[in-house]
């Protein structure tokens, strides 16, 4: 008996069974935490291989499964793994040594420890094309009959897994696909209110634009078939001419002898209809009418559960669009490009977001994050933590601060989620960001001379997940908020990447175990891309949205891009902040010195007076009316005004009064009003900021 935790011991490889091998059927075993996987002398001639060509694992079998086969079967693995099914089963195209077709049966079973973990899959592999047949059948009568049933089988075991209409489409335009069943041209038309629109059409080039659409009333077999829910058969060239003569000057010129054209119902409603058109003369006979009846049936229970996934995704997608921001605001002194694309799987809609805050004084907010789960519940979710996020940080909310307060936002909610989340809060002038991340992925930075790299920014937990701080206010805890900021710097010219993990993850991943749960690759090809990309952010964008393709890693993905512009601050422009403490007579002081100092290297030396003064007024009511820490900064702002900013933890806000003529105060907003040119106060989380501004009138040779 195995240990506790201990996978239950088998005997690797599983031993092949003799009377499985006399059935031209093979077997497998594959390890999943290994990722090895071993083929039996049989198997290996299902699939025409050598055993010298195996490597041992599924991507062994790459010489005779085509790529889009080998996906299709993975997520098969994927799906049955996540739905803790015991067992799996799928038909898959195959080729020959000599490139002919092939289908081969794949049957396979989970070991699982008693953990209920899945390691291992034992299974067989058989040739399709020998499935059994009619007992003593003989003569091309009988092997038509059994080939035209193995195909009808196949083709709708196959359409079972098919998820979009384009899925259907591409399995009846395939010519391995119906074929066997002698047809020389595949007509797929949907019914779309009064009319029949054709969405596919393979092989023979009988397609012309002229009846892509026509109506149901008219005088076509495709429309008859739908008005009488019967089949319609055409069994010589004569019969489509004086039937339907409007069809005949497009069949005339094509070897069409025959024709069957089905009609696809469900649940009572037509809603498509199937063409066949044969290059043979004769009646059907009336099993193959049976087949072709059988086959209808099934595509159309494809084609509507395909169509039902188009319009609930479409109804998802609409509703995290929604969710989403309707544009992005225009932002001086820098330029910002956004993507964000769906995976195309019904319902299944991520919790995907980005946005774009602007802060006034030449700040900029951007964010991206992602809310866990697929489905309308995440999207939800995200579109209400985005804007309490946006709520946080336009209080005035330090990065830091803003997350903690959504993150005990998200589990006030009690929805069972969590999000991951990155935010940059970036001075354009100075270039200096701030930046706090919740359990995402790393922010990447390209440089303006093309190089590129990961910024290493300080982490905290996932937003919605207990924290150190039991009240979630992110203040007053002595024990800090749990998101830590990291500073950095982005020079002109400098690009910054927030991206969501579907932009790195790779299909196919989930199913082998080699690939699952790592990033790396994906993560090399997106910093190839970027180091490599064109310089201007839609275009950037546009690259990397091609990593992935229309249909992604399985995952949603949103995409922000920020690339900073303008000329490097002048010597002497960088900030100046200065910490004032009650009580500390000196800190005014230095605080005034380094103001004109600094007014002076900006060349406004002859308003260093009223910018001093007024500095001054605003940090003596910060300290007379309010009894905690204030700062005092001061910068030059990117439309080269100087600005002053006095931050206090007070949230009262301040009112000009008139003061009479023996008062000792209340002059002080009076002045500022009179001596600068604009003046305001910001609320700031617990706080708020009273600013001010003087414009600097330019001058050669300062």
């Amino acid at each position: 008996m195995a240990e506790r935790g201990e996978s239950p011991r088998v005997d690797w490889p599983a031993q092949p069974d003799t009377s499985l091998a006399l059935n031209r059927m093979g077997t497998f075993d594959w390890d999943l935490d290994s990722g090895q996987m071993h083929l039996d002398s049989t198997a290996l001639e299902v699939l025409d291989l050598r055993p010298e060509e195996f490597s041992g694992t599924p991507a062994g079998l790459g010489a005779r499964v085509a790529p889009g086969e080998q996906a299709r079967l993975d997520a098969r693995v994927a799906q049955a793994l996540e739905d803790g099914r015991s067992h799996y089963g799928a038909y898959f195209r195959s080729r020959r040594r000599d490139g002919s077709p092939a289908w081969t049966h794949i049957q396979g079973s989970f070991l699982r420890d008693p953990h209920g973990r899945a390691y291992r899959v034992i299974g067989i592999l058989r040739d399709a094309a020998h499935d059994p047949g009619e007992p003593g059948a003989g003569g091309e009568q009988a092997e038509g009959r059994r080939r035209m049933t193995g195909v009808v089988e196949r083709t709708t075991a196959i359409l079972a897994h098919a998820r979009t209409v384009n899925d259907v489409t591409d399995t009846l335009k395939d010519p391995e696909a119906l074929g066997h069943l002698g047809a020389v041209s595949v007509m797929l038309g949907i019914v779309d209110g009064g009319r029949i629109h054709l969405v596919a059409e393979g092989q023979l080039g009988s397609y012309v634009p002229e009846i892509e659409y026509t109506r149901i009333d008219a005088q076509f077999p495709m429309s008859e078939a739908v008005r009488s829910m019967q089949p319609v058969f055409l069994v010589s060239r004569e019969e489509f001419q004086h039937r339907y003569p409007q069809l005949w000057p497009y069949i005339e010129p094509l070897a069409v002898r025959s024709g069957a054209y089905l009609p696809l119902i469900a649940q009572g409603r037509t809603i498509g209809v199937l063409g066949l058109l044969y290059t043979r003369d004769g009646d059907f006979t009336a099993e193959e009418r049976n087949l072709l009846v059988a086959l209808g049936s099934g595509i159309a229970q494809s084609l509507q559960r395909a169509i039902l996934f188009e319009q609930e995704h479409d109804l998802a997608e609409g509703l995290q669009r929604a969710m989403l921001p309707r544009r992005i605001p225009e932002v001086a002194g820098a330029r910002i490009a956004v993507r964000y694309r769906a995976a195309r799987v019904g319902r299944d809609i991520g919790g995907d977001w980005y946005d774009v805050i602007p802060l006034g004084g030449g700040r900029v907010g951007v964010m991206i994050g992602d809310v866990e789960g697929h489905d309308t519940d995440a999207a939800a979710v995200m579109g209400q933590l985005r804007i309490v996020l946006r709520a946080y940080i336009a209080e005035g909310h330090t990065p830091g601060t803003a997350l903690a307060r959504a993150s005990a936002f998200l589990r006030e909610l009690e929805t069972e989620r969590f999000a991951t989340c990155t935010y940059a809060d970036i001075d354009l002038t100075t270039g200096m960001a701030q930046l706090v991340r919740a359990g995402h992925m790393d922010p990447v930075v390209r440089r303006g001379d093309g190089s590129c790299h990961r910024l290493q920014v300080a982490g905290g937990l996932p937003l919605g997940l207990p924290s150190r701080d039991p009240h979630g206010t992110g203040v007053g805890t002595g024990t800090g908020n749990g998101y830590p900021v990291t500073s950095v710097e982005l020079h002109p010219g400098d690009t910054l990447l927030l991206c969501t993990d579907g932009l790195i993850e790779r299909p196919g991943a989930a199913a082998d175990p080699a690939a699952a749960g790592d990033g790396e690759t994906g993560m090399r090809e997106l910093m190839d891309a970027v180091r490599g990309g064109p310089v201007d952010v839609e275009e950037l964008a546009d690259v990397l949205c091609d990593l992935v393709g229309d249909a992604g890693g399985g995952d949603d993905m949103a995409l922000l891009l920020l690339r900073r512009r303008g000329a490097t601050t002048p010597r002497g422009g960088g900030p100046l902040r200065q910490r004032l403490l009650p009580g500390d007579p000196d800190a005014p002081a230095m605080a005034r010195h380094l103001i004109r100092a600094a007014v002076a290297a900006w060349g406004a030396w002859d308003q260093a007076d009223e910018i001093e003064l007024a500095a001054d007024e605003l940090m003596t009511n910060a300290l007379v009316h309010t009894d905690g820490v204030g700062h005092v900064s001061m910068r030059l702002t990117s439309e080269g005004r100087i600005r002053i900013e006095v931050e206090d933890t007070s949230s009262a806000l301040p009112r000009p009064r008139e003061a009479d003529d023996w008062a000792v105060s209340g002059r002080g907003l009076m002045l500022v009003d009179r001596l600068a040119d604009s003046w305001g106060v910001e609320p700031r989380g617990g706080g708020k900021c009273v600013w001010c501004e003087f414009a600097v009138p330019e001058r050669g040779g300062t």
